[in-house]
């Protein structure tokens, strides 16, 4: 059968695993169980005896006294009663072999556990102390004593610990599972509790705050506290108990708690304002109530709490998962096999936008449907096949002796200087664009380099005729790294390791560079090809200049009249626009062949060979990974670890319904 003390020792040992595992609450970035598990917060202004309450609750004088705020760090006290006769101790968490059997040493112990935290200073911090006592004179409890609210900051402390410690204390008491203490001194108006103002704000209806009343023995002759007390003057769904503190010259006497207690029985079964009240009253019968009303409150939620635990596990099991495991641990073989796996993830992301399965390659095909075909319109051929260009191309063709039936060697001039126009500034437009990029941008800047190009090319010739060579080869080139840069990005396996995303971009870089050289060499051979053979049989099909019958020598005048340069210049531009047409449709071929093909093919085959030649060290550097992943990685180990211990705990409790 499930008991009282099996549910509280079971949220004792999570809350305790909370500590060691990192969960304080407020953390947004993890889920908690801290803030889930019920719990009684002792709250109190300071100075309204707090301090007494719990040291009478256990029975014990064990807390670190003074001025100002004494208590710097939340105390998470844990009492479990034991047999009778078994020595009463103190351990605590962060010494869990370490037992006090001397209570004045848990006193020293608590202020220089502070003092580790906080320095000694006067600064506080969320972090908790667990302090565990074993005693036959106890009930099974948990209680979070928390620094004692202030309305103004003392010498060495800063001016926001006012606030600090009011939203310190306001993050455990806004909780629902929280169970508030509120301590306030008979002596003074009720009205001005800081413990009441508090609760109320964050339990207007009183259903989850317990009053305790202090200094009963303080108040003014004739003056009484039965109205609080009867739930008159300050109405709480739970009833009020008075407590009578032990006065400060039995401190200083060191009396026994024990004797204490019965020095506070006997002043509630002999008060005549309070005798009716006395079974209701004192430390012991609010260590009771607590206690069970604790336990009401863990079997409530219990099952709310088991649901948070089970879909917190799944999430951080998906979590991980999507992080993935650590590999530093793995030999030489295995992060080789990893880091091949990691290649092939992101070359297989890589085709996806070569091949349609993403979007990228479109791209590359309006470079050859749109860009290309509008760069060769603009190419300035009517400069080159001016009347007044003809004229002097076909003088000097001719010499000292002029042509006898058509220019040949004029028109082969003008063939190459008009051909000359599809690779004249390619080289060089190829060169300077290529310097700036290298000096202006890294890799994963190049979605701006068509525009920074556009601007960059101003040369001799013809500074609005952009190569249509260039534009082939450069902007695939430009269009194949920004996909590298994507598929790097959207592979997710890859986000883990950041010296390997680096590593494959500038494998990928360098052999783009190398297709690109190839492509280019290859689209500008085409050019050159066109240049060096012309097409005989286009010529072959004019018309003939000289007509039957026609003394071609009769008149040179003839030959050099300007309806004979038109001929020659529409034929010259018929040419042209010819070969125009053919490396509009080669050097999209040339261009794919050597450098979208090689990229689907073999973008990494270098990055494969220097892998292989590795050792484990350098291996191991590759699969560095991103500290913050690394970091939150760990966080999400520790934090389903607490969760699978409290499901544990959960589990091991056994009970009839």
């Amino acid at each position: 059968m499930e008991t009282m003390e099996s549910l509280i020792v079971t949220v004792n040992r999570i809350q305790r695993a909370c500590t060691v595992l990192g969960d304080h609450g407020g953390d947004a970035a993890l889920p908690t169980l801290w803030e889930a598990l019920p719990s009684v917060v002792v709250v109190g202004g300071q100075s309204s005896g707090k301090s007494s309450v719990l040291e009478s609750i256990v029975g014990r004088d064990f807390l670190p006294r003074g001025s100002g705020i004494v208590t710097r760090r939340p105390l998470v006290l844990q009492l479990h009663k034991t047999e009778q006769g078994i020595k009463e101790y103190g351990e605590f968490l962060h010494l869990p072999k370490k037992k006090f059997t001397d209570f004045s040493m848990v006193r020293k112990e608590i202020q220089d556990e502070t003092e580790r935290m906080t320095g000694k200073s006067k600064q506080i911090s969320p972090v908790p102390i667990h302090l565990s006592i074993y005693s036959p004179n106890v009930v099974n409890l948990t209680l979070i004593d928390l620094p004692g609210l202030t309305k103004v900051a003392v010498e060495g402390q800063p001016e926001s610990i006012v606030q600090d410690i009011e939203s310190m204390v306001r993050s455990y008491v806004e909780k629902p599972n929280c169970i508030i203490l509120a301590i306030t001194p008979a002596n003074q108006d009720i009205a001005t509790s800081d413990a009441m103002k508090l609760s109320r704000e964050v339990d207007p209806a009183g259903e989850r705050t317990f009053g305790v009343l202090t200094k009963l023995d303080l108040m003014d002759k004739g003056t009484n506290a039965i109205d609080v007390l009867e739930g008159r003057a300050y109405p709480l769904l739970h009833p009020w108990v008075g407590i009578v503190n032990r006065s400060q010259a039995d401190i200083n006497r060191n009396v026994d708690m024990i004797a204490s207690r019965q020095k506070e029985r006997e002043f509630f079964a002999t008060s005549s304002d309070y005798g009716h009240l006395a079974s209701k009253m004192g430390s012991e019968y609010l260590a009771k109530v607590l206690s069970q009303h604790l336990e009401s409150v863990i079997r409530a939620r219990l099952p709310g709490i088991t649901s948070l635990i089970n879909k917190s596990i799944e999430e951080l099991e998906a979590e991980l998962s999507h992080l993935g495991r650590s590999v530093a641990v793995d030999s030489g073989v295995a992060q080789l096999y990893t880091i091949l796996e990691l290649c092939r993830a992101f070359d297989h992301i890589f085709k996806e936008h070569l091949d349609g399965g993403r979007p990228g390659g479109d791209r590359i095909y309006a470079v050859f449907d749109h860009q290309l075909p509008a760069a060769l319109k603009k190419l300035p051929f009517d400069r080159h096949l001016s009347l007044q260009n003809i004229r002097k191309v076909i003088s000097e063709a001719d010499g000292y002796q002029p042509h006898l039936i058509a220019p040949e060697q004029g028109y082969r001039r003008l063939i190459d200087g008009a051909l000359s126009y599809f690779r004249g500034p390619a080289e060089a437009s190829v060169d300077a664009a290529s310097s700036l990029l290298k000096a202006a941008f890294s890799c994963y800047l190049e979605l701006r380099v068509h525009s920074l190009y556009q601007k960059s090319i101003a040369f001799s010739f013809f500074k609005s005729s952009s190569s249509s060579v260039t534009i082939s080869f450069l902007q695939v080139h430009f269009l194949l790294k920004e996909l590298v840069r994507r598929s790097i990005a959207e592979t997710q396996e890859l986000k883990r390791f950041p010296t390997l995303q680096a590593e494959i971009a500038a494998a990928a870089s360098e052999a783009l560079g190398r297709f690109r050289e190839e492509s280019k060499k290859t689209t500008l051979r085409m050019v050159d090809m066109e240049s060096l053979y012309l097409t005989v049989d286009f010529f072959r099909r004019l018309p003939q200049e000289v007509e039957k019958g026609e003394n071609p020598t009769s008149s040179s005048a003839d030959r050099y009249a300007e309806s004979h340069f038109r001929r020659i210049g529409s034929v010259v531009y018929s040419y042209v626009g010819m070969v125009s047409d053919t490396l509009r449709n080669t050097i999209p071929k040339a261009v794919v062949y050597c450098q979208v093909r090689e990229a689907k093919q073999s973008l990494l085959d270098h990055f494969y060979i220097q892998l292989g030649k590795m050792e484990g060290k350098q291996l191991a550097k590759l699969l560095d990974e991103d500290p913050a992943l690394m970091e939150r990685r760990q966080q999400c180990v520790k934090r389903l670890e607490l969760y699978k211990s409290a499901m544990d705990e959960i589990d091991s409790v056994s009970w009839s319904r």
